[in-house]
């Protein structure tokens, strides 16, 4: 996979990208970082997808704190963000870029709220199930911090990440209406932006007795 396969900016989307992305009802997202830890692992990409296929790759430089364009998509009301694990990559969003992602879906809670005759609900066992597809996952422990120089396999990495997701989400959508388990999947992740709150000040098991 060569740069040429997908759009990369830096820092921001532009303009025309903006433009182009909020047209859409739904985009996938995913992040990537340096580490499990938003307070000490900086985010180094941020990846989008739109029902066409159209792939941005956003590095984002070391101590960035802002990017407008970015900030309005994921906060924009009639766009929904579709994320696997949102919880990880909406508090890497919040802590590094301020930005509030909402409305948000994910493909991780609807897994485990509609797939329950597995335990398996990582994006790659998910994408294996319903879209006929091996992803590549052997880029995903790698350093994302040389955004400059992101190799073949890494990109490539990046953008499956989305690249799949939305179609996934239409098909755990009906699975989960299905099982009359879409209005529970939809307090979910209403609920994720408190939790996500919450993890950020370090609160731990605030729910047990």
């Amino acid at each position: 996979m060569t740069l040429a396969d997908f759009q990369v900016s830096d820092r921001d989307l532009s303009d025309a990208a903006l433009a182009q992305y909020l047209e859409s009802e739904a985009i996938a997202v995913d992040t990537e970082t340096m580490g499990l830890l938003p307070q000490r692992d900086r985010l180094c990409l941020v990846q989008l997808c739109n029902p066409q296929g159209n792939v941005t790759a956003i590095r984002i430089a070391q101590g960035q704190t802002t990017a407008p364009n970015l900030k309005q998509l994921l906060e924009a009301a009639n766009t929904q963000k579709v994320f696997h694990f949102a919880r990880f990559d909406i508090a890497t969003l919040r802590h590094h870029l301020g930005i509030q992602v909402q409305p948000l879906f994910c493909t991780k809670i609807a897994s485990k709220l509609a797939r329950t005759y597995t335990n398996r609900h990582g994006l790659k066992d998910v994408v294996q199930e319903l879209e006929k597809v091996e992803l590549d996952k052997s880029a995903q422990s790698s350093d994302w911090g040389n955004a400059d120089n992101l190799s073949a396999e890494q990109l490539s990495y990046a953008a499956n990440d989305v690249r799949y997701l939305l179609s996934v989400q239409q098909k755990l959508t009906q699975m989960l209406k299905r099982e009359a388990r879409w209005e529970l999947a939809q307090a979910c992740f209403q609920v994720l932006p408190t939790i996500v709150a919450l993890d950020l000040l370090q609160f731990k098991d605030l729910f047990e007795h």
